[in-house]
């Protein structure tokens, strides 16, 4: 198996899993209706370890745009070798996203609720703030990779590995994924929101592209800032590299911070009654 088709394979089961558990808990009708974040996080946590046991030896299973460039950033991976690999990953990702559409064909059209039914393919914010969404992408990327590396460092018993990354997507999922529904992958969230919208499934509503760059750009800086972030602490390896994109990063989190204070409040043209009454809401 040559490398591409390992990561198009690897990052196909990542999303047969991943978007399965999903449609499970989400779709009308489905016997997981309602199982809860819980049950998601636990089911990509298994996706992503079900995706590196599959090919893991072939290409290292990335599975992910922000780890491949991550590890090209420090040296760990060949620069020339990127665009292939996301373009397997991102093939990858549409196909599986198009066999879970095949698996609840019938679930479609019982699923009234549009959100769901994108839920299951890409994600968004529980509060919608793009910088604070940025914010909390970077973050939830960087953790990954600086999981993933420290991983890597430690010698565990022969093929526990892939089950310890499962552990880490499982531990993100829970402790930071609430905000964004945690993609951490662009692949993983841009190739099934193109499935979605090219799918014919019944009543699924747009597929807010106004959001998609966030699962994009936040993973893309995350993934390159935890990356460098490791080996300029851990390894003792000073770069540039990690001082021009923590100050990226840093502008991002500082910008989030100061229009999330500065959102101006409703100004309200009431009588006296009426205001009474909007200060009893907000109480």
């Amino acid at each position: 198996m040559t490398p591409f088709v390992g990561e198009l394979i690897g990052t196909m089961i990542l999303i047969i899993f991943g978007g399965g558990v999903v449609g499970g808990v989400v779709l009308k009708k489905s016997k997981a209706e309602g199982a809860g974040w819980i049950v998601i996080t636990v089911g990509w946590g298994l996706a992503v370890a079900m995706g590196v046991y599959a090919v893991g030896g072939a290409s290292g299973a990335h599975l992910n745009p922000a780890v491949t460039i991550g590890l090209a950033t420090i040296g760990d991976f060949a620069w020339a070798d990127v665009p292939m690999y996301i373009v397997a990953q991102m093939l990858g990702a549409i196909a599986g996203a198009i066999i879970v559409y095949l698996q609840y064909l019938p679930h479609w059209k019982e699923t009234e609720d549009q959100e769901a039914k994108l839920a299951i393919f890409a994600t968004s914010p529980a509060i919608r703030h793009p910088l604070s969404n940025l914010t909390s992408e970077i973050i939830g990327t960087f953790v990954l990779l600086l999981g993933l590396l420290s991983i890597g460092a430690n010698e565990f018993t022969e093929g526990l590995n892939p089950l310890i990354v499962g552990a880490l997507i499982i531990a993100i999922g829970m402790s930071l994924g609430g905000t964004t529904g945690y993609a951490i992958n662009p692949a993983r969230d841009l190739g099934p929101r193109i499935a979605h919208f090219f799918l014919p499934i019944q009543g699924k509503g747009t597929s807010d592209w106004g959001y998609a760059w966030i699962p994009v750009v936040g993973p893309v800086l995350g993934g390159a800032f935890g990356a460098l972030f490791y080996r300029q602490f851990f390894i003792g390896e000073n770069s540039i590299a990690f001082w021009i994109v923590g100050a990226i990063v840093l502008a991002v989190l500082l910008a989030a911070q100061f229009t999330v204070r500065n959102v101006p409040e409703p100004v309200y043209q009431l009588t006296s009654a009426t205001k009474a009454e909007v200060e009893q809401k907000r109480v």
